[in-house]
């Protein structure tokens, strides 16, 4: 499919979200460059995609230059360093006046700081959790947002890997610690609301909210290392 204005897009991460946005975004006609700062993760990546990864800091001047920034109509930050995404927007618009960034916030907290400082959107799984905050789970319970805000209860991304103890299995049949929630699936780059049947694969990303203090016992369930 090819679009009529096709749009140029620079993605800084190629994480699992940066992988999947430049599929989408290729397929849907327009130009996509990944930036990638780890050798190892472009090299893969580049063999995946080709020519649309560059291996190189995308916080330096230098590398936003090479990749043809000023002409971008769109720059995306998915690292997992929430400063690197800030810094990266911040520079995408005031020293290339790239017309709109848009930046992943790992940290919640930090969401507010990054629309104030004049980021044009941000992307959290704190917008999924709030979509769901108010309805019922199964212990006839509702999370209180302010527990969320205060740092009580944690939002945990975890992914679902070919070792993990929990491929193959459904989240019924997980032993999850007590009052944790799973509540959404990200498959091939698309949030799901899982059932107990749900079948977890390999490349899924399982985002839970849980106590904080519960939270090293989680992964452990997942990744199958012991914290």
């Amino acid at each position: 499919m090819t679009r009529k204005n096709p749009m140029y897009v620079i993605i800084v991460g190629g994480g699992k979200v940066g992988y999947h946005l430049s599929r989408t975004l290729t397929e849907e006609g327009h130009e996509v460059l990944i930036i990638e700062k780890d050798r190892k993760t472009a090299e893969s990546l580049a063999e995946k995609l080709g020519e649309m990864v560059m291996h190189g800091d995308g916080c330096e001047i230098r590398t936003m230059t090479e990749a043809g920034m000023s002409r971008a109509n769109v720059v995306v930050a998915v690292t997992g360093d929430d400063e690197d995404n800030l810094v990266i927007c911040q520079m995408a618009k005031r020293k290339f006046g790239v017309p709109r960034t848009l930046a992943r916030v790992n940290d919640p907290k930090n969401e507010e700081l990054f629309q104030q400082l004049g980021i044009d959107q941000t992307v959290s799984s704190t917008r999924i959790i709030f979509n769901l905050l108010e309805q019922q789970i199964e212990t006839g319970q509702v999370i209180p947002l302010a527990a969320l805000k205060k740092g009580e209860i944690e939002v945990v991304e975890a992914d679902i890997t070919p070792n993990s103890p929990a491929l193959g299995m459904k989240i019924g049949q997980l032993d999850l610690p007590a009052n944790a929630l799973i509540i959404s699936v990200i498959r091939d780059g698309h949030a799901i609301i899982p059932h107990a049947d749900t079948k977890l694969r390999a490349g899924d990303s399982v985002i839970t909210m849980i106590k904080a203090e519960r939270e090293k016992e989680l992964r452990s369930i997942f990744t199958g290392e012991q914290q």
